[in-house]
């Protein structure tokens, strides 16, 4: 399973339009993603005290654009997406909001 956060708008557009575009996907080439376990790093770090976040729960197996991983300097290797999702392959959304002093928590369904 792979997670991306996003904005509850971009998930009900993307829902729409049967397919997901990040910003990064026309300015850096890909789509960023995390696993379970890098999805809180990402979020304190770029993400502290937003609201309205979202996290897409994705099935690589049913994503039709190319996945790579690739390194991070100093964090480790997170899975980029190299094209559009396609709504198949996203299985669940799930509220993502900050704690109240603005840091993000994993939500209890994906605590291993």
């Amino acid at each position: 399973m792979l997670l991306h956060i996003t904005e509850r708008d971009a998930a009900i557009a993307a829902q729409q339009s049967g397919a997901y575009r990040a910003d990064s996907l026309e300015t850096e080439g890909f789509i960023h993603c995390s696993t379970p376990d890098q999805v809180i790093w990402v979020a304190n770090q770029f993400y502290r005290g937003k609201t309205s976040l979202v996290l897409l729960v994705i099935d690589p197996d049913r994503v039709r654009a190319e996945i790579k991983y690739e390194a991070v300097e100093g964090v480790g290797e997170f899975p980029h997406l190299y094209g559009e999702l396609n709504t198949e392959a996203i299985v669940q959304i799930v509220d993502f909001p900050p704690n109240a002093d603005g840091s993000f928590t994993l939500p209890k369904q994906f605590a291993t």
